[in-house]
């Protein structure tokens, strides 16, 4: 049977599913290596969506770590400040770059329905014929309890077939309700359980509304691990990290990609005056919050673009890079006469420099949260939560005309 791990693109709707390998969510940071003390040196980014070199910038305090002067490539040298979730077409590069470990989402399952012979079909087929769902009394509730079993059947393939965490993804139609998404999680959990799926072993994806944070609060609280997404701004940031949050994950293409077309965003405008890619800044303030104030959450960049975005956020606890970028890091050797051609950009130490203002140190509640998402944020949650919603209906869609499968 082919492995098969994917994650969907939320810009695919509409489209032909493009597979591709997801988020990675091990359990266990990279080992850090040691460090010394410099000054700042390095990019900036500039109104045409380019890097350029930062000139007359004022000298900070900040942690360096170097490579080793071991001959090796690129790729060898970041993953000594990083961990590297490879965002890989499943088929041509899982054996380039396998997986850690996964998330299991609706566009995945639309990804597996598309090609007959993916290799978790026999799952989804298999939660088509789950008893428990052919006593609810609805339409809607029996195609709501297959999605639900579908996840988590081809969730424990995913826990047997990678070392790391598997994230399952929650109803983003459930974003604006807070005890929904606590009894779906619970759901989720109770099939997982009938597997002999350990806890320990899962995340639950919830998209970071206020609702979704006070759900994620109450998760956390039980000892079940969560993964916040869509997060665009440093409230949700912040908000996500003190409500406990495990993996707060911040698509810094995207903020880039909104940047270059619209404008009236605070948080965006600041960065551009600082000369900074606001995606990078934002991923790096809410990393150098977490270290400063002694939260746990962990921080994963997604939609990283290309090798100058991964150079700038070393460091980050995981970054998630496509599989081009992936192999010319991995072709490119390291150039051992310049021992800070990798530098850490983001280190713990740092981050106790590191200032914040007197609105961004506030105990984050429903009324701050929203009055300080800004347009960015907003327009980019809902967005999100319409695609992975339109991703949920378009599954059950199928669900609706194959069901009852064969031989039941």
């Amino acid at each position: 049977m082919a492995t098969t791990i994917a994650t969907m693109s939320t810009a695919a709707i509409g489209a032909a599913p493009k597979l591709q390998h997801l988020s990675m969510l091990s359990t266990h940071p990279q080992a850090r290596v040691g460090h010394s003390i410099g000054s700042a040196r390095g990019f900036h980014w500039n109104s045409r969506g380019g890097y350029g070199v930062r000139n007359g910038h004022k000298k900070a305090l900040i942690v360096r770590s170097s490579v080793s002067t071991v001959e090796g490539t690129e790729l060898d040298a970041i993953s000594k400040f990083s961990e590297i979730v490879p965002d890989t077409v499943i088929f041509d590069d899982f054996e380039r770059f396998p997986p850690t470990a996964a998330t299991v989402s609706s566009s995945l399952l639309l990804g597996i329905t598309s090609l007959p012979k993916a290799g978790y079909n026999g799952a989804i087929d298999s939660a088509l014929a789950y008893g428990k769902c052919y006593l609810e009394k609805s339409s809607g509730a029996r195609l709501s309890c297959f999605l639900s079993k579908a996840l988590v059947n081809v969730g424990a393939e995913l826990v047997r077939s990678v070392p790391g965490r598997v994230s399952t993804e929650v109803d983003a139609r459930l974003g604006y309700d807070t005890q929904g998404i606590v009894d779906e999680v619970y759901e989720l959990l109770r099939l997982y359980k009938e597997l002999e799926v350990s806890q320990d072993r899962l995340l639950f994806k919830i998209p970071a509304t206020w609702q979704g944070i006070e759900a994620a609060r109450k998760l956390e609280a039980e000892d079940i691990q969560t993964h916040l997404t869509l997060v665009y701004s440093f409230a949700q940031a912040a908000a996500a990290a003190q409500a406990g949050v495990s993996v707060i994950q911040i698509f810094v293409g995207r903020i880039r990609d909104w940047a270059r077309n619209h404008s009236g965003d605070k948080g965006v405008e600041a960065a551009l005056q600082r000369g900074e890619d606001p995606g990078i800044a934002l991923a790096t303030k809410a990393y150098n919050y977490i270290h400063k104030f002694g939260h746990k959450s962990k921080v994963m960049a997604a939609a990283v673009r290309n090798k100058q975005d991964v150079f700038s956020l070393l460091g980050l606890d995981y970054l998630v890079v496509p599989v081009k970028v992936l192999q010319s890091l991995k072709d490119t050797k390291t150039d051992l006469e310049d021992k800070y051609a990798f530098v850490r950009r983001l280190d713990p130490s740092a981050s106790q420099f590191t200032q914040f203002s007197d609105d961004e140190l506030v105990q984050w509640d429903q009324s701050t949260f929203v009055s300080s998402l800004g347009p960015l944020a907003e327009d980019l949650i809902r967005c999100g939560i319409e695609s992975y919603s339109g991703n949920t209906l378009r599954l059950e869609e199928h669900f609706s005309k194959i069901w009852p499968p064969p031989n039941v």
